[in-house]
């Protein structure tokens, strides 16, 4: 880039050592669109991403597997099946949504995605089972005891070893040491803090070599940050990073239906746009990063 023979006088200890690692084939970023609510947006999505020549990875989704139907479980499998895509879907019921009203106040809001007793875990694992049955691969999870009995089931083979248990922005570790605690107890994929310096990113990547997922933009109700033009520079300190295009300025989704259905499609299609915009800056950046294909290695694809 021109500017960096501009800022050439700046100190070198500024830019984090860039990452050494890699997806299992070879690519330094994967592109990821969150809040995809259903197989409408989901087919929306894949359409929009023809539209600007781009490749989407994964899609994830918010307001839960529990509030899929059975069907539309199964269409969301063939239809990312179909474009090699791995859907990640949370995994619930959560806290906020329940009967407990600590989850809902100012200063207890952390314990949102957590599952409340034995009867709120029994349900999670239900509904990790049933979205399993219908074919998805990737599970969202924001809760730590869920997270490990399901990685212990996957262990003893009563989940598929394909499935891809990705920690949710809930959940977010803010220092890589709770980091490693993720990894210890089943985590494969990890949502950071969507504010993180490009040194504290370096940080966390030293301590793990599992892909990090990183909001590039975020929603409002996660910090609202838009650094898209910054998206080489993230993806050199993090690599293997998946790259989670949110929308600032948009509305709240969760938990989304037919009410919504025409917002989400509308809010799923600007992320795409913004996803295209990104790349272009970091075509434009010259260190020639690349980009996973459609059903790389090590992805949870569904299998419908």
């Amino acid at each position: 880039m021109l500017a960096d023979a501009l800022l050439s006088s700046l100190p070198s200890e500024l830019v984090p050592p860039p990452s050494t690692l890699r997806f299992p084939d070879g690519a330094d970023f994967r592109i990821e669109i969150p809040s995809v609510e259903g197989p409408k947006v989901l087919a929306e999505v894949v359409k929009e991403a023809k539209h600007y020549g781009l490749t989407i990875n994964r899609v994830s989704q918010g307001s839960g597997a529990m509030l899929h139907t059975e069907g539309e479980l199964r269409e969301m499998s063939k239809i990312a099946s179909g474009n090699g895509i791995e859907v990640s879907l949370f995994i619930g019921p959560r806290e906020e949504w329940g009967i407990n009203a600590m989850s809902r106040s100012v200063a207890a809001a952390a314990l949102g995605g957590s599952v409340r007793g034995m009867r709120q875990l029994r349900y999670a694992v239900e509904d990790a089972l049933r979205a399993i049955e219908c074919g998805i691969r990737g599970l969202l999870i924001a809760d730590l005891g869920l997270l490990q009995v399901l990685s212990e089931a996957r262990t003893a083979g009563r989940i598929p070893s394909e499935v891809v248990f990705k920690v949710s922005v809930m959940e977010a570790p803010s220092n890589p040491a709770t980091l490693k605690l993720l990894e210890s107890i089943g985590g494969d994929t990890f949502n950071l803090p969507t504010d993180l310096s490009l040194n504290e990113l370096s940080e966390m990547r030293s301590v793990t070599k599992l892909p990090l997922d990183l909001y590039i933009e975020a929603p409002d109700n996660l910090g609202g940050v838009v650094r898209g033009n910054e998206l080489a520079d993230l993806v050199a300190a993090a690599s293997p990073l998946y790259v989670k295009f949110g929308l600032r300025d948009s509305r709240p989704l969760y938990p989304s239906g037919l009410h919504l259905e025409n917002e989400a499609t509308n809010i799923a299609r600007e992320k795409v746009r913004r996803a295209s915009i990104s790349l272009e800056w970091l075509n434009r950046d010259g260190r020639n990063f690349t980009q996973s294909q459609t059903g790389a290695e090590g992805m949870g694809i569904p299998q419908p």
